[in-house]
């Protein structure tokens, strides 16, 4: 496993950022691991694991109609997870991951392993469609892992 957490909480000092995860198949893992790193009190303002949709619409204000007609795994439920989260919290940046973990719930559209992260950093956001292989929990780990790494790359991009 990488190290990628020291970078991401490096670079969010570093340019005076505060975060917010939310996460739903890692449930909570990338906010673990950047809780792991000296200093992250200064960055991470909250983790959220919103792993119901009631709890997408609620906390950070993924719409209805998106669920209903791109449902919880898809593009779309991502980016609004992201930008509602940064809206509803007053954070500068903020992380999300929505996916099929398995070894269950998946389709022939939505496959095990189907998982969307994104990130939103100084108004931009970029949402990363992945295609995982593994157990869940590898397909868990592997997602938080893609999902740090493209946070870093918005903070670092958009300097």
């Amino acid at each position: 496993m990488s190290q990628i957490e020291y970078q991401v909480v490096e670079e969010l000092i570093k340019e005076k950022l505060t975060l917010t995860t939310v996460e739903s198949c890692t449930g909570g893992m990338i906010s673990a691991r950047i809780v792991n790193v000296p200093g992250a009190s200064q960055v991470l303002m909250q983790g959220l694991t919103t792993y119901s949709n009631e709890a997408k619409v609620r906390y950070v204000g993924v719409k209805p109609e998106t669920l209903k007609v791109h449902g919880a795994v898809s593009a779309e439920t991502a980016r609004e997870m992201v930008e509602g989260a940064v809206r509803m919290t007053g954070t500068d940046a903020a992380v999300a991951t929505t996916g099929i973990a398995g070894p269950g719930g998946g389709t022939p559209e939505k496959p095990v392993g189907t998982v969307y992260i994104s990130a939103s950093a100084k108004g931009h956001t970029e949402v990363k469609l992945l295609h995982l292989t593994g157990t869940r929990l590898g397909i868990r780990t592997s997602a938080a892992e893609e999902a740090l790494a493209l946070l870093y790359s918005i903070v670092v991009k958009y300097r």
